[in-house]
Formats: structure tokens, C-alpha cells, sequence
């Protein structure tokens, strides 16, 4: 007879899969309860969508800043994430910035291919890097620079000298992502898949944004 679960816990071998993008303020917000379920002990793999990479990067300006910075409010009131005010004067309202997580996409894709079980840490890394310090993160440099504080350096190396392997496993990741999306219906990020028996099912994105018991019920439905 199986044992039942108790609150807060997976089922053993629980494996899901996290769409995001790393310039998304909303899958900052999820961060938290992304590394709680990660240190259940359920398997959590990365797979960027390139939602604001391509031709989904855009051009910073005072509109577009304005409207971030609201809705970066209300993801802290939600989260308790930190937006800061550095983040604010110098991601969002630096001249000629671009809104653009290539970069960030390729560094984390650098990770995956030199330090996979270390991926959600190397996110975590860049997304305090942009939110909380302020570095605009549309460049190698920074990112580079990220991963070597976190001790990454493989990833950092690879990242400085992006070559053709790099730049084709990131394109894979991008559209295995982006098939998975549309697959299930996924409108868009964070989201959360659930495999289980070989199946996949798509978790609604409100399930991270609650209490965490709620989240395990939804993953163990």
C-alpha cells in the first residue's frame, strides 16, 4: 500500500520542467519557490523559452521603464523579491539600453553545458545581478563576470568565446522551449510542466505565486 504524502512533500522522483526567461520580472518572483522545490528533492530542469530574445528583444524606453517598474512593484509586494532603485536608474532608465535576454539566455546555456546541476544557481546569480545590483545584463562582459563570482569559470570561459557548439545547443534549447509552450498551451512565463510516467502536464502559473503546500498538491495531482 503506498504511504501517503505528507505536506510539502513531492513524490520521489518528481521531475519538472521550469519554461522562463531570465529578464522575466515574474519568474524572478518565482525564484523562491523554484530552489524550495529544488531542495525537495525534485529535479528541476531548466529550459528557456527566448520570450525577449530575437525578436522578442525590444528597445528601453521611458514608457516601457515606467510600465516595468509597476509591474516589478507588484511582483515585490506579492514575492518579496527585491526591484531596486539601481536596478531602476540603471537598467531601466539607462539611455540606449536595450530590453534583450539573449545574452543571458546564452550564459545560462553555457552553465547547462559545463555545470548542469548548478543551472538554477547560475539564474539566480544573473537575476540578482539585474534586480537587485543593477548590472544591465545585455552584455557578455557582466554575465562573464557573474559566473566567475559564483565560481563558474568553465561557463564564464565559454561564454567570453561564444563558439559554434555554444551558439547551437542555446538555438535547441530555445526551440525545444518554445515547442514545449505551444504543446501544452503555455501562455507564456513562468511555467511549470510535471512529467510523470512519461507524460507532461502543464501546472498554472498561479501555483508559484501561492503558499508552497499548494504548489506540491498540484505537482502530485
Amino acid at each position: 500500500m503506498p504511504v501517503p504524502l505528507t505536506s510539502g512533500q513531492t513524490a520521489a522522483g518528481q521531475v519538472v520542467t521550469y519554461l522562463f526567461d531570465p529578464l522575466c520580472g515574474w519568474c524572478y518572483g518565482a525564484s523562491p519557490m523554484l530552489h524550495r522545490l529544488s531542495e525537495t528533492g525534485t529535479v528541476v530542469t531548466l529550459q528557456p523559452t527566448g520570450l525577449f530574445a530575437g525578436p522578442g528583444a525590444r528597445p528601453m524606453d521611458a514608457g516601457f521603464a515606467a510600465y516595468a517598474w509597476t509591474n516589478d512593484q507588484r511582483i515585490e509586494r506579492l514575492t518579496g523579491q527585491r526591484f531596486t532603485q539601481a536596478y531602476r536608474s540603471q537598467v531601466l532608465e539607462a539611455e540606449g539600453s536595450l530590453f534583450d535576454s539573449g545574452p543571458a539566455t546564452l550564459a545560462l546555456t553555457a552553465v547547462a553545458l559545463t555545470q548542469s546541476e548548478r543551472e538554477l544557481e547560475a539564474l539566480a546569480a544573473i537575476q540578482a545581478g539585474r534586480y537587485v545590483e543593477g548590472l544591465d545584463i545585455i552584455a557578455l562582459a557582466p554575465l562573464a563576470a557573474i559566473l566567475r563570482e559564483a565560481g563558474l569559470d568553465a561557463a564564464a570561459d565559454r561564454l567570453t568565446a561564444p563558439d559554434d557548439a555554444l551558439l547551437a545547443a542555446n538555438r535547441a534549447r530555445i526551440a525545444e522551449g518554445r515547442a514545449l509552450m505551444a504543446r501544452l498551451g503555455a501562455q507564456g512565463v513562468p511555467a511549470l510542466v510535471a512529467e510523470n510516467g512519461g507524460r507532461q502536464r502543464l501546472i498554472a502559473s498561479n501555483a508559484l505565486f501561492g503558499s508552497f503546500d499548494n504548489l506540491v498538491s498540484h505537482l502530485n495531482a
